[in-house]
C-alpha cells in the first residue's frame, strides 16, 4: 500500500485541474496507473485516495449495518461527492466543481501527504489551520501516541 510523504503547493487552472507533483508521482507504485477517488475531507479539505486504498475502505464501508441510522448517515456524508478521477496525458487531475466549492479552493492549493492518502486544501485555509494548531501539537502527539506506544522507543 502506498504511503505518501511531502507537502506540495499546486495551482488549479480555470477548469479545476492541477498538475500532480513529480514528488507524488514518484511515490506511486509502478503499474497501478494514476487512478484516484477524490472526496470531501473531515475538515475543510478534499481527500484523494489511490484507487487501491479507496477499494479497501469501500469494502469495509459496504459491510456496515445499514439498519443502524448512524451508519446510513455516515455513508451519506462520507460517500456523497466521492468521484473517480484519473490523471490525463500530462499528469493533471481534475477536481469536480462542487468539491472545489466545498473546500473553498479557487486557484492556489496545497497537496498534503497523509500516509495512504492525500489532502487538497485551499492554500490560505491550510496555512491558517497549521498556524492555529501548532501550539497544541505536543499535547496532541502525546495523546495520540498512547494508542500505539512510543514510536521512537527503539530508535
Amino acid at each position: 500500500m502506498t504511503s505518501f510523504l511531502g507537502e506540495y503547493e499546486v495551482a488549479l487552472d480555470p477548469k479545476g485541474r492541477f498538475l500532480l507533483p513529480i514528488g507524488i508521482r514518484k511515490q506511486l507504485p509502478e503499474g497501478i496507473g494514476e487512478k484516484f477517488v477524490i472526496n470531501r475531507g473531515f475538515e475543510n479539505c478534499l481527500t484523494i485516495y489511490p484507487i487501491a486504498t479507496w477499494n479497501a475502505i469501500s469494502e469495509k464501508i459496504n459491510r456496515l449495518n445499514d439498519f443502524k441510522p448512524n451508519v446510513r448517515e455516515f455513508k451519506r456524508l462520507f460517500l456523497n461527492g466521492a468521484t473517480m478521477i484519473e490523471s490525463d496525458s500530462v499528469d493533471r487531475l481534475l477536481v469536480p466543481k462542487q468539491l472545489m466549492e466545498f473546500a473553498g479552493i479557487k486557484k492556489d492549493a496545497v497537496l498534503s501527504s497523509q500516509g495512504n492518502k492525500l489532502e487538497l486544501w485551499d492554500k490560505d485555509t491550510y496555512y491558517n489551520y497549521l498556524r492555529e494548531r501548532v501550539g497544541g501539537f505536543s499535547k496532541l502527539a502525546a495523546e495520540v501516541a498512547e494508542d500505539f506506544g512510543n514510536p521512537f522507543e527503539n530508535l
